[in-house]
């Protein structure tokens, strides 16, 4: 493959996708341990940052700062150009090295305020929002969106060509409608209408959970590089192993017995000290369960620390949980 510019250094070009309630600051800490290209905030209302009063949650979504050289870049949706163009600044101002639009956010309370992949249907004021950001700042902007709204709208291609002339400098596609939303399979082959349609990198998403995947997606759309979402749920190190398999990093080294123990110990204390111990709780409960499914924990262990509310007991059951009992032996 040709050389790429990417808008900041990717290396390798594995990119962890943005997943609303899943890519926050203790979570993206996780994955950096292993390296990945680029970390993705969850994204954010610009409407939550420009308030005079921004939420805890949104001011926490904006902080970029990770304890790597992994670049961390910050995601925001919007449908107002003013709004976006000041949530931006923010976001800036705060370290961020790159700045994300969201155009592909399926959920329906996204699309229902006329933002996300709603903006596939509105490709003018799409173009405003875009030009809107990238006059505000000095960083780089890129945009995810998806294949279209549905069947009868499959406009990535254009969209993506008029956005590359507005001066975003990296796009990627989820391969994908937002009619489809996660059903069916993603077809990366239609990504390649992207990438031939633009001179900027193309990333691909969607379905991408591991490195055989990965490969037959970049050779399927010609894509410049891989955004993983869902699979990583659970295996923080999974974007490390996608890139020694592709590109030819060190192999990391997957956690398990004490080592995976001590990892999901860190990433439930880290989210305890983020959040406050009452919401952290409650929060790591998802975590907790995709740690436990990947290592075939058993069930009843899992639906123990699914209602425990005391971080002590949980603690202490992780060996329980996470290491097979031939193992723990």
């Amino acid at each position: 493959m040709t050389l790429v510019e990417f808008p900041v250094p990717l290396n390798p070009p594995v990119l962890l996708a943005p997943m609303s309630g899943i890519t926050d600051l203790p979570f993206r800490r996780m994955v950096a341990r292993f390296g990945a290209g680029l970390l993705v905030s969850e994204m954010i209302a610009s409407g939550e940052m420009v308030t005079a009063r921004p939420s805890r949650r949104a001011a926490s979504r904006a902080r970029a700062e990770v304890d790597t050289t992994v670049p961390t870049a910050v995601q925001l949706a919007g449908r107002d150009p003013a709004a976006m163009a000041e949530a931006a600044r923010i976001a800036e101002g705060q370290g961020a090295p790159l700045i994300d639009i969201n155009m592909g956010c399926p959920a329906k309370k996204v699309v229902g305020g006329a933002s996300g992949s709603a903006l596939m249907r509105e490709p003018d004021l799409a173009l405003s929002l875009i030009e809107a950001v990238v006059a505000a700042v000095q960083v780089p902007v890129t945009v995810k969106m998806r294949l279209g709204w549905d069947s009868d709208c499959l406009n990535a291609p254009e969209l993506a060509w008029r956005a590359e002339q507005a001066g975003v400098r990296m796009l990627t596609v989820h391969g994908r409608t937002r009619a489809q939303f996660y059903t069916g399979r993603a077809d990366w082959a239609a990504i390649g209408a992207v990438t031939r349609a633009v001179t900027v990198p193309v990333i691909a998403n969607g379905d991408i959970d591991g490195a055989d995947a990965a490969r037959q997606a970049r050779a399927a759309s010609g894509a410049a590089g891989v955004m993983v979402g869902r699979a990583v749920q659970g295996r923080p190190w999974l974007l490390a192993e996608i890139a020694a398999a592709l590109h030819g990093m060190p192999a990391p080294r997957v956690p398990a017995g004490g080592d995976l123990v001590d990892l999901v110990a860190d990433h439930y204390e880290g989210m305890l000290a983020f959040y406050g111990v009452d919401l952290g709780v409650r929060i790591a409960r998802k975590h907790l369960g995709w740690y436990i499914d990947a290592a075939s924990g058993p069930a009843e262990m899992r639906a123990r620390l699914m209602r425990d509310t005391d971080p002590g007991r949980v603690l202490a059951a992780l060996p329980e949980a996470l290491v097979p009992q031939s193992e723990a032996a």
